[in-house]
Parts: C-alpha cells; sequence; structure tokens
C-alpha cells in the first residue's frame, strides 16, 4: 500500500516496483483510461473503486505482488484494505512516503495534467492535502518508510 500525501512520490515508488514486475493499480490510471481528467463525482469514484477492488482480489487470488498506489491518506483507509485482503491470507506492507511539505510545493508545479501521474495541484490544494493526512504507525501492521526528498 503506497501512502502520503499528494505529490510525495508515491506513484514514482510504485512505477519502480511495476518494473521489478509487480501490478500497479492506480485510480488516477483507471480515471485517465476513462477519458476523466478532472476531479470525478462521487459515483465515478465508487465505481472505479468498485473495479479497482475486484482487480485487486482476482490477482491477490493469482498471487501476483500488487503495488496500490492509492494514497491511503487516512488509517481507516488503511484499515479496510487489510480487512479487506485478510480473507487470502495477505498481510499488505504500507509503504509511507515521507515527504516534507518544502519538497511536494517544489514538485507540482512540474504538473501539467499530461497524463494519470500528472495529476495538476494547486499549492493550496496540496497544503491542504497535506494537513489532512495521517501517517502511518508501526502499529498498524508491517511499515517501510522511504523518503521522498529525491
Amino acid at each position: 500500500m503506497m501512502c502520503g500525501p499528494g505529490g510525495a512520490g508515491k506513484s514514482t515508488y510504485a512505477r519502480r516496483l511495476e518494473r521489478e514486475g509487480w501490478t500497479r493499480l492506480s485510480f488516477e490510471v483507471e480515471f485517465w483510461d476513462r477519458g476523466i481528467t478532472g476531479m470525478p463525482t462521487p459515483e465515478v469514484v465508487a465505481e472505479v473503486a468498485a473495479d479497482v477492488q475486484a482487480r485487486l482480489l482476482r490477482l491477490v487470488d493469482q498471487g501476483q505482488d500488487v503495488a496500490l498506489d492509492f494514497g491511503f491518506w487516512f488509517r481507516r483507509q488503511r484499515d479496510d484494505c487489510r480487512a479487506l485482503l485478510a480473507p487470502y491470507g495477505v498481510v499488505p506492507v504500507t509503504v509511507y512516503v515521507a515527504t516534507s511539505l518544502e519538497t511536494i510545493l517544489s514538485r507540482i508545479g512540474d504538473r501539467h495534467g499530461t497524463g494519470p501521474d500528472d495529476w495538476p495541484l494547486t499549492e493550496q490544494t496540496a497544503t491542504e492535502y497535506f494537513g489532512r493526512f495521517e501517517p502511518p504507525t508501526a502499529e498498524e501492521g508491517p511499515l517501510e518508510v522511504v523518503r521522498g526528498e529525491t
């Protein structure tokens, strides 16, 4: 489970895993593939979430390694994912991409909406996302902390 606020470097890390043979699942990629390049409606989000969840469970059932490039901003989301995967005997590792707000703000100016991993963010929105983010803790389960400063 990739975990971090917008602009932290989650997709960069997840794409690295993808090059190593993992399957990367990303809401942004799903939206982009459906022609959605702006903020989707709650109905569309629910539809995409159901499709991504079904694909995740098929991949897990097949024994595939999956990088969930979702953000997992809130502990509740991480707990829900753990509960979803528990019947399959899977204990997911949370990969927390720890990145300073300063670094995030320096990155978002380079986003121009040219692809799913290039979703534009305003400085205000990125700052709000950073403030709402709930960092994971080791008590939640397996945790890997990587620096997102590079």
